[in-house]
């Protein structure tokens, strides 16, 4: 493999892993909270995707596409939050859980009934070069990708780590009565984190469907479980290990597919790395 191929597939792992930590980012505050996987995340992530792919056939703008699917991600997101998991606060974890895998199910075939079974196309970027690196070409959805994902992190980073509403959820995860006693509303916080973990989800699902032209019902069930591992992987709980894992893993994809082409499937990658990383480290890359 020559460095110009290397580049290529370098650049396409970045993107994608760029969305695959930006999905898995909004599990990592949902469960930071509640102690809960969320599965239903990427129902979310799909409902957002439909939204964007919704608000650029009517208007063709690729900017609101992008907040019509964060908005309907978000009241989405917010339904579930009041609707599912606000009534089950302080059950067993089992429960949330397996319900949680319910409603994504149910979200996809939800999809399937209003918008059909068929892909449709979300052409709102062409895929040429727009930028060089040396020799290597990143298209214009790669560099939308890439940029979008790096302001959205940027901005999660300055919420959690820079504000008061960031260190109410540092307090909450750590000590739910400490924090509750403190004066610290847990529902009010928590329809909050949901809110903000759904936008990015959204967001997430539009990028994928201007990244490869297509939006469709079970587009969730990737991230479904490639979320899962990268929250898995950086470590339960921790942000940033969330976006080094996501990243992380979309560039071994991405070589995996270059080295063992069709040999070793890229979705196996994500299990994997998955195995092996909680062989030696289970805790996770950066978990304590």
């Amino acid at each position: 493999m020559d460095w110009v191929t290397f580049g290529y597939l370098a650049v396409d792992g970045l993107a994608v892993g760029s969305v695959y930590a930006l999905t898995a980012l909004g599990l990592t505050l949902v469960y930071g909270l509640l102690r809960v996987l969320h599965v239903a995340h990427a129902g979310v992530y799909a409902v957002g995707a439909y939204g964007g792919w919704l608000a650029y056939s009517a208007t063709e703008h690729l900017g609101f596409a992008l907040a019509a699917g964060a908005l309907a991600a978000t009241l989405f997101g917010l339904f579930l939050e009041w609707w599912f998991y606000r009534p089950l606060a302080g059950k067993p974890p089992l429960i949330p859980l397996i319900g949680s895998i319910g409603l994504f199910l149910a979200t996809g075939d939800l999809l399937r009934i209003l918008f059909g079974p068929y892909q449709q196309s979300l052409p709102a970027l062409e895929p040429r070069p727009v930028l060089f690196l040396g020799a290597v070409g990143v298209t214009a959805p790669q560099v939308a990708v890439l940029l979008g994902t790096a302001l959205l992190l940027l901005g999660v980073y300055g919420v959690t780590a820079r504000t008061r509403l960031g260190l109410a959820w540092r307090a909450l995860a750590q000590d739910l009565e400490v924090a509750s006693a403190l004066g610290i509303h847990p529902p009010r916080h928590t329809a909050l984190a949901f809110a903000l973990a759904s936008a990015l989800a959204g967001v997430a699902g539009v990028l994928i469907g201007v990244y490869y032209n297509q939006v469709y019902p079970t587009m969730g069930d990737v991230p479904a479980y490639k979320a899962l591992a990268v929250v898995v992987l950086g470590g339960l709980g921790s942000v940033w290990g969330t976006v080094a894992a996501g990243v992380l893993l979309g560039l071994v994809e991405s070589l995996a597919l270059a080295f063992l082409g069709n040999a070793f499937p890229p979705e196996g990658v994500a299990f994997l790395a998955l195995i092996v990383v909680l062989l030696v480290r289970p805790q996770g890359l950066f978990g304590r």
